[in-house]
């Protein structure tokens, strides 16, 4: 009996952890849960449509596409037993056969393979062979690992949760930021951060590329030494966090990726890994279809506009037709002024019966166009 209620009091206090944090808890590899082997995004892919020649060698572990393009240009890959030399070929893996070196390959590439690292500070994200440096698909020792690669990068000197995959699909829905997947950091900076600088986080600052979409930023710490913040961004521009932080006057000294959508790096030692179950794979798939489908993102509420900028707003409102109540609103506002100006007379009263003068002659213009 006893043993039963430790085990439903585990069980609860599990379940309540799991409702506290808004997300239910992934359960992780492990006991009767088995490594995910393919993902829905491959799944609605695969064999559905014509692909590129080097996508299907790249899938297929022969080597990088760009590595592939030169092969294809050296005619060492033939299609149903034609040389094929012009770049951009694609082909139907159902019905055609593709020879590399004598070697047919299948039509149905090998199972997909997907990790999460806790990727440490001096290893770098590439599958370059001459690469001197550490890199992140090193630390993957899976011997059925074959050829994988990084979904988005951290940098050199950043640490923390790196996804790894041979899946092109999968990688893409999370890695573009066109498909929003949020991404939340632990960042550090010296000195203590102003207020002023955390709004302009929170509303977007410009780069290089244009304007970030804003940010959701909670400080953690903040005293003179220095100041500790967690930032979620749903973009992942090359070093964007880094970025943002020097476009309002402050450099990160200390950057750990904490999140992926509902996956986190807690319960994972520095330069360790493991496999993703397939109910984490598609977790975080779901992540980007919940955004596709209209639902606002619970990372990133939306922040209220600044003092005095009402009038910007309005006018960016009515250039896309979002907000054209609101510059309605606005000229409305600006006639009861004029109307109060006259009725304290003067010169106020003059210019505003000139205005509604000449209002009045543009609506009788405007009737008679209408006529």
């Amino acid at each position: 009996m006893r043993r039963a209620r430790r085990t439903r009091r585990g069980s609860g206090a599990r379940g309540a952890r799991g409702a506290r944090g808004g997300r239910p808890r992934l359960k992780q590899v492990g006991g009767k849960r088995l490594p995910a082997r393919s993902s829905s995004a491959r799944d609605a892919k695969r064999d559905a449509e014509m692909v590129r020649l080097n996508k299907f060698l790249a899938d297929n572990g022969v080597a990088s596409r760009r590595r592939s393009d030169e092969l294809i240009l050296g005619g060492k890959v033939l299609v149903d037993g034609d040389i094929v030399t012009e770049l951009g070929t694609k082909i139907d893996p159902r019905t055609q056969e593709v020879d590399v070196d004598g070697v047919i390959l299948k039509s149905d590439p090998r199972e997909r393979r997907y990790y999460i690292l806790h990727k440490p500070a001096g290893v770098v994200c590439t599958n370059e062979i001459r690469e001197t440096r550490p890199r992140a698909i090193d630390l993957i020792t899976d011997p059925k690992k074959g050829r994988i690669f990084t979904v988005g990068r951290l940098d050199e000197e950043s640490k923390g949760l790196l996804l790894l995959t041979s899946d092109g699909e999968f990688a893409e829905r999370i890695a573009h930021p066109r498909f929003g997947v949020p991404k939340t950091y632990l960042v550090r900076i010296p000195g203590q951060i102003t207020d002023e600088a955390v709004q302009k986080i929170r509303e977007g600052v410009y780069l290089a590329e244009g304007r970030t979409a804003g940010a959701r930023v909670i400080v953690k710490r903040r005293t003179a030494n220095g100041s500790t913040l967690e930032v979620t961004i749903q973009e992942g521009r090359n070093r964007e966090v880094r970025r943002i932080f020097v476009r309002v006057g402050y450099k990160v000294s200390s950057l750990t990726r904490t999140q992926i959508g509902p996956l986190g790096i807690r319960g994972l030692r520095e330069g360790k890994w493991r496999a993703l179950s397939r109910e984490e794979v598609e977790a975080l798939l779901a992540e980007h279809e919940s955004l596709e489908a209209g639902a606002a993102p619970e990372s990133l509420p939306r922040t209220p506009p600044r003092r005095g900028s009402s009038g910007a707003g309005s006018r960016g409102g009515s250039r896309d037709g979002s907000s054209g109540g609101s510059a309605r609103s606005g000229r409305s506002a600006r006639g009861s002024r004029s109307s109060r100006g006259a009725r304290g007379g003067g010169g106020s009263a003059r210019s505003s019966s000139a205005r509604s003068g000449s209002s009045r002659g543009s609506r009788r213009r405007g009737g008679r166009r209408r006529r």
